[in-house]
């Protein structure tokens, strides 16, 4: 059975409603033969920008008190089924519930909270990591020694080391315990090669990623250094089912941006499987793993 949606899914799904009916209402501007922009939806709310409205639309917002906003914008486009505005509105109030990741935001990068969320909704995620494990492929020890390395160029404390080792695993574990998601995973030979942490730490690492790439929902692909094509910076995909598949990158200032631009998807879809083709197999991949535990 698959999740129930969380917060995150009610924003998208509110978020790509309020678009399409944007984009398809009887138009108010000079030259358009449908629809109106951002710009003119929200004309005249004060606590409604355009930009708000790209975020909303985006499923990053929700109307969390000025609701009144929402239904004016539905007048706007006009929407005179009472059934879709009540349902709307109802979908917008339940995207507002608090979920699990409220006492973890502050100590989160730009956009984390968002692909979090995303995460959960996903029915598979495609990720690769040419030099660092896949945090869903993570052992705490080893978390905690990759937030301990970077800790003195960074200026982080105990405390955010802390937070962002107990987020790490409790991301893993919602997605992996669900059973319904399939993750699929290539690691650049980097990733395994660079020591984090002790001896101890790597080889307990091997491991715990031999254990799930065992799992029948979860494949793991090792990327050997002199082997095809290779992209270089990590990049994930989600599969939301019913809604848009997003693709989720990092920028250099540590901020998290995911786009369900089609094309953006279709490139990193083909960048993935370039390298699904060029690295080692299922089977390969966990004997590459076990000789690095001395086996």
């Amino acid at each position: 059975m698959a999740a129930k949606r969380g917060a995150t899914g009610r924003r998208l799904d509110l978020g790509i409603q309020l678009r399409q009916l944007r984009e398809n209402c009887p138009p108010v501007e000079d030259g358009r033969a449908r629809g109106m922009t951002r710009k003119a939806a929200v004309r005249g709310l004060r606590q409604l920008s355009e930009a708000s409205l790209a975020r909303i639309e985006h499923g990053e917002l929700n109307f969390r008190r000025n609701v009144g906003d929402l239904r004016t914008l539905l007048k706007r486009y006009a929407v005179e089924d009472d059934e879709l505005i009540e349902y709307l509105v109802e979908l917008n109030r339940e995207a507002a519930n608090d979920d699990w990741l409220t006492t973890f935001r502050a100590f989160m990068p730009t956009g984390m909270p968002h692909y979090v969320g995303l995460e959960a909704e996903a029915t598979e995620i495609l990720a690769y990591h040419p030099t660092v494990v896949c945090g869903l492929l993570q052992t705490e020890d080893y978390a905690r020694a990759l937030f301990e390395v970077q800790r003195p160029v960074e200026d982080t404390t105990s405390e955010f080391i802390q937070r962002n080792v107990d987020l790490r695993m409790e991301r893993k574990r919602r997605v992996l315990e669900r059973g319904d998601v399939r993750l699929r995973v290539i690691l650049g030979e980097a990733a395994l090669r660079i020591p984090v942490g002790d001896d101890e730490t790597m080889l307990e690492q091997y491991r715990e990623i031999i254990k799930l790439a065992r799992q029948d929902h979860i494949q793991v692909q090792v990327l050997p250094f002199r082997r095809g094509y290779r992209a270089t910076n990590d990049f994930a995909i989600l599969d939301l089912g019913e809604l848009p598949s997003r693709v989720q990158t990092d920028n250099a200032w540590g901020a998290v941006s995911t786009s369900d631009k089609p094309r953006e998807v279709d490139r990193f879809t083909r960048r993935f499987n370039a390298m699904v083709g060029a690295a080692l197999g299922l089977e390969e991949t966990i004997e590459f793993l076990e000789s690095l535990t001395g086996k």
